[in-house]
């Protein structure tokens, strides 16, 4: 048999030493802090994403509304109701001047997948540009609130 200074001379030790590692207590405490910051966290991360997507509305609305502008430039008028968004991509029926597309890539949709809605009022009232939100619904509140080119 070996002695314990012979094996004290090799390296070799004759007590264990303790395992590392971490107990089950500690894995749930550490679990639970980080429940509670995903908890406090992540309504405000979802809330930018959502705000993101009313902010995209607004650009595009901007856009529409801009290439509006270059139809009424060429045409003289804004497309009637009837005619609509789109024609801003194909040229209607019986317009002179005409010198689209105005849009690449076709009249887009909201962020949340429904049609702009347009309408022009003639003389009095203009043109209107509008998202009706994530609802798609008039009204609304947060991202179901519309969106229009009009504040």
């Amino acid at each position: 048999m070996v002695s314990i200074r012979a094996r004290r001379a090799c390296g070799i030790s004759s007590f264990r030493k303790p395992s590392r590692g971490f107990t089950l207590i500690e894995l749930l405490v550490v679990l639970a802090i980080l429940t509670l910051l995903a908890g406090l966290v992540g309504p405000r991360v979802l809330n930018q994403l959502g705000g993101a997507k009313s902010k995209t509305a607004g650009v595009q609305i901007a856009d529409l509304d801009k290439s509006l502008e270059l139809f009424k430039l060429d045409v003289g008028r804004y497309p009637t109701t009837e005619e609509g968004l789109e024609a801003l991509v194909k040229k209607p029926g019986s317009v002179n001047g005409w010198a689209g597309p105005y849009l690449k890539g076709g009249v887009p949709t909201d962020p949340w997948g429904h049609p702009y809605r347009y309408t022009n009022a003639g003389a009095s009232g203009g043109i209107d540009i509008v998202s009706l939100g994530s609802d798609g619904a008039p009204g609304g509140e947060g991202e179901a609130a519309d969106i229009r080119n009009k504040p």
